[in-house]
């Protein structure tokens, strides 16, 4: 229950940051244009608090935080007073309309080069793309690819850590042609003419897959380091702690299995909640038994096992990787980032058109959720990309030539623009109903993928 209510509380604070900057965008843009409006609020429903300022501006906290909205004042609304005509949206210029309506996503954007301006100077950490095993058969060992290559790009775009590599690899699914790994020996990494290209053929690539694992369908896994097997560090009230380990006992095996790497252990253990493992462990020269029962921890929906104990883990000497940047290389790395993350996405709903992807790996609400939830877990550095990536995600929505969504609104600016007067009214109502329908229907789509996954 409590992870719920932090995913909840998570999800909201996400949702009330993004959709705040993003009215406020509508409403700065609309004041510098000489609107006048008459509400701002953050949320629909019932106000749960209001207050007004000195220009008569209503600003409205409400019940159902989903949303929001910036009502000015409109003559497609009812009358307006002849002193207050000039204050009117409907009698601002073409390009002031257009200004006011796509100022909501430009706010998005400009708030996720924010995000990632900090993220940039705080310092991006990350591991060197360094393969560790590579399945036989499997796509990536008929191209070649061998156990400790570095991924030094993919696609020609450089890629220093394993998130670079993720980001490419995401703007590849669905996707039919090759695809390039630029590769060279981890422990050579600064001999420049050992780099060779391995080509990967693609055939809509995972676009059926609602959970894509990228490393897995091409046949690779990451660099897994070394282990003394000495416990570092116990934690409290864990399975470890009850069971009598101590700092410094060394594993010796597993109910008579002697493991090659920490994941392997990690994942022996996940599969055995409340199931009883015999360790033996060296303590003090002498072999010790003892038997741990891990605890049994629900993760997405799924119980595993944990045992509350941590080791030592040798990265070779590089592995580590920490790129630092200046006020002016941060801002630098936020707008390339905020533009990359908006091409992908575009680049998705393109394939989501052309029928390359699946419909099912569309998320709604409760997927967003969890995503807010489980970022935050991980820490600040995680939820602030998560706020990013889901502004970028926003304002390319919105800007959507969707009628009912600011596109949409900025598309018939544009037609207007060009003819000299606005399209009939009934050819925009017809619009907006067709534009309902498919924003209607693509949340449909999302939340009933949302509650197969919620159920599966």
């Amino acid at each position: 229950m409590i992870s719920t209510l932090t995913t909840i509380l998570w999800f909201l604070v996400a949702l009330g940051i993004l959709v705040t900057f993003h009215e406020f965008g509508h409403f700065y843009v609309a004041r510098r244009c000489g609107v006048k409006v008459l509400r701002f609020s953050v949320g629909f429903g019932r106000p749960l608090y209001t207050w007004c300022d000195k220009y008569g501006t209503e600003f409205v906290l409400a019940a159902i935080p989903l949303g929001g909205y910036v009502k000015m004042l409109d003559e497609r609304e009812g009358d307006v007073a002849e002193y207050e005509l000039s204050s009117a949206f409907t009698q601002k210029t073409v390009w002031q309309r257009m200004a006011i309506v796509s100022a909501g996503p430009i706010f998005n954007f400009i708030l996720a080069i924010v995000f990632y301006t900090v993220l940039a100077l705080m310092g991006i950490k990350g591991l060197a793309p360094v393969i560790g095993v590579v399945a036989p058969n499997s796509l990536a060992a008929q191209a070649g690819l061998q156990a400790n290559d570095e991924i030094v790009a993919v696609d020609g775009v450089k890629t220093t850590t394993w998130d670079a590599v993720f980001d490419q690899l995401m703007g590849r699914i669905g996707d039919t042609g090759t695809l390039v790994l630029s590769v060279k020996p981890f422990e050579m990494a600064s001999t420049s003419g050992l780099l060779s290209e391995k080509t990967i053929p693609l055939q809509q690539w995972l676009g059926d897959n609602d959970r894509p694992d990228l490393l897995a369908d091409l046949g690779i896994d990451f660099y897994q380091p070394d282990t003394d097997w000495v416990v570092k560090q116990i934690v409290p009230s864990g399975a470890a702690e009850a069971a009598g380990l101590q700092v410094g006992d060394r594993l010796e095996s597993a109910d008579e299995q002697v493991f090659s790497s920490w994941k392997t252990w990690v994942e022996y253990v996940r599969a055995r909640p409340n199931q009883t493992i015999r360790l033996i462990v060296e303590r003090q020269g002498a072999l010790v038994d003892i038997d741990i029962i891990p605890n049994p921890v629900t993760e997405n929906k799924q119980v595993v096992g944990k045992v509350g104990f941590g080791t030592a883990l040798s990265w070779p000497d590089g592995m580590r990787r920490e790129m630092h940047f200046s006020l002016l290389g941060s801002l630098s790395y936020g707008i390339t980032k905020t533009w990359d993350q908006a091409r992908t996405i575009l680049s998705f709903l393109k394939k989501l058109i052309t029928l390359d992807v699946s419909v099912k790996n569309m998320g709604g609400t409760f997927t967003i959720a969890q995503v807010a939830g489980d970022t935050a877990a991980l820490g600040l550095t995680y939820y602030i990309g998560f706020l990013a990536f889901f502004s970028v995600s926003l304002g390319v929505f919105n800007l959507l030539p969707i009628p009912v969504l600011d596109g949409g609104h900025l598309l018939f600016y544009v037609i207007e623009a060009i003819k000299g007067k606005p399209l009939p009214e009934k050819v925009q109502l017809i619009g907006y109903q067709i534009g309902m329908a498919i924003v209607l229907s693509v949340m449909l789509v999302a939340h009933y993928n949302d509650l197969v996954r919620l159920f599966s």
